[in-house]
């Protein structure tokens, strides 16, 4: 019975707790490229963010992990954590008794919907700060690039503070960590359109590639299919 619970706890989460939750751990050791949680985050690819205090008591965002393996061995992502062209890059290491956030911004959602009922039923259904995709749309026409590529939904979450990417794809719904780039929960989805708006759901006729790009065609359950 243990076994089997244990079991449960180290998947995907399940539909009635799809959205994983924000928690607190600590640094417990640090070998080389090896570093340990002294709580494990509940899903492996959940990402999290380090906070050193300093002796004058202040607090900062030092690097980004991501879970590896599920007796919480962790490894760093990427020093880019605060994204601002004016602002020096934090090089403190990670060290024992650092503080960990794990599902930073987790409550800031994108959602990625073939149609403006899909798109509804979701924010509808849940209580989270949903980031409009018209938002990303913008972020896409403005980088030149005509759809969401794991890439460019990293550098957008990091630029807008989202913490979780909610994707509708075919007969399905899955929660993508964009600072990780995995997934951190999947669920079957019915009455979905058997066609989407490409690249996805937004209140605009269509996405330019830039200022004098041309509109973007394709397949939205292909393309999301592919993330």
């Amino acid at each position: 019975m243990l076994k089997i619970a244990l079991i449960t706890l180290l998947s995907l989460p399940l539909v009635a707790n799809f959205f994983p939750t924000s928690m607190h751990s600590s640094i417990q050791s640090v070998k080389g490229d090896k570093i340990t949680l002294s709580k494990a985050f509940p899903i492996n690819g959940m990402s999290g963010v380090v906070v050193h205090t300093y002796d004058n008591g202040l607090d900062a965002i030092t690097s980004r992990i991501t879970q590896v393996t599920s007796n919480g061995e962790t490894r760093l992502i990427s020093a880019d954590v605060i994204h601002h062209d004016e602002l020096p890059t934090i090089k403190t290491p990670v060290k024992p008794g650092d503080k960990v956030i794990g599902g930073y911004l987790y409550n800031n959602v994108l959602v990625l919907a073939p149609d403006a009922d899909s798109y509804a039923n979701v924010t509808r259904s849940n209580h989270k700060k949903w980031i409009h995709p018209d938002l990303f749309a913008l972020y896409l026409a403005t980088q030149g690039e005509d759809k969401p590529t794991k890439e460019n939904l990293a550098l957008f979450a990091k630029k807008y503070q989202v913490g979780l990417i909610y994707i509708i794809r075919k007969n399905s719904a899955i929660l993508l960590d964009p600072i990780s780039g995995q997934l951190v929960a999947k669920k079957t989805v019915s009455g979905l359109p058997n066609q989407g708006q490409f690249p996805f759901y937004m209140r605009f006729d269509k996405l330019q590639t830039g200022w004098f790009g041309s509109a973007a065609t394709g397949n939205y359950y292909n393309m999301v299919g592919s993330l």
